[in-house]
């Protein structure tokens, strides 16, 4: 199996021209962060994305520990049911995928995930210097940088709240079923692993057994 990748402590850096943007979510799953690198609509997707600038595949992909929790929230339109997100003050470990990305590429990525047009080279000098920057009020406009990885820094985007502010989702089978394909192609976990961490997962907890999941990865 492949080894998984701990982040060493943050520390001030200045500008970059690359970065690891970390993936907990759908894009952990390299055929779905495609269409954000080059535009396209998603299967089962009810609008395009408009892709990057750049729209080259990452450089490399590595499967990640960052501190903190995944839960799942707020009601996702195209899964129909709760989303991924990423508490880095809660308790535990969330597992993902760092993909290593131009700033250009990765600016690029976020405003898609804001639904915001791409095209604009983000300001990242707070979340480089301080690990947390809001940009918007939005379910995804919070970027988060949590350390470095090969003295690169790692930045995800997430919600503004915390995890015991906001009321927790059941996520859909289709949802977890993708998001269980992205970790299981790192070769970091099997899908045995795979499957109780995201039953543990808030939201997904008490209403998805390690059970039920497994049956959703063999399927």
């Amino acid at each position: 199996m492949s080894s998984v990748r701990t982040l060493t402590a943050l520390r001030p850096v200045g500008p970059v021209e690359r970065i690891w943007y970390a993936s907990y979510g759908s894009n952990t799953d390299v055929d779905r962060l495609r269409y954000y690198l080059g535009g396209g609509r998603p299967p089962g997707a009810a609008r395009a994305c408009p892709g990057c600038r750049d729209p080259r595949p990452p450089e490399r992909s590595e499967a990640v520990l960052l501190p903190g929790a995944l839960y799942f929230a707020t009601e996702s339109p195209l899964w129909t049911g709760g989303r991924a997100f990423y508490d880095p003050y809660a308790d535990g470990r969330l597992w993902g995928r760092a993909h290593l990305v131009t700033a250009g590429q990765f600016s690029d990525i976020a405003a898609q995930e804001m639904y915001r047009p791409p095209g604009t080279d983000l300001d990242l000098s707070t979340v480089l210097r301080e690990g947390r920057a809001e940009l918007g009020p939005g379910r995804y406009e919070t970027l988060v940088c949590p350390g470095l990885l090969d003295g690169l820094p790692v930045v995800t985007c997430t919600a503004p709240w915390r995890l015991d502010e906001v009321t927790v989702v059941r996520p859909s089978a289709a949802y977890l079923r993708h998001l269980a394909r992205g970790l299981l192609a790192t070769g970091a976990w099997d899908a045995s692993a795979v499957a109780r961490y995201l039953a543990g997962a808030p939201g997904a907890a008490g209403r998805w057994t390690p059970g039920e999941v497994a049956e959703l990865i063999g399927s």
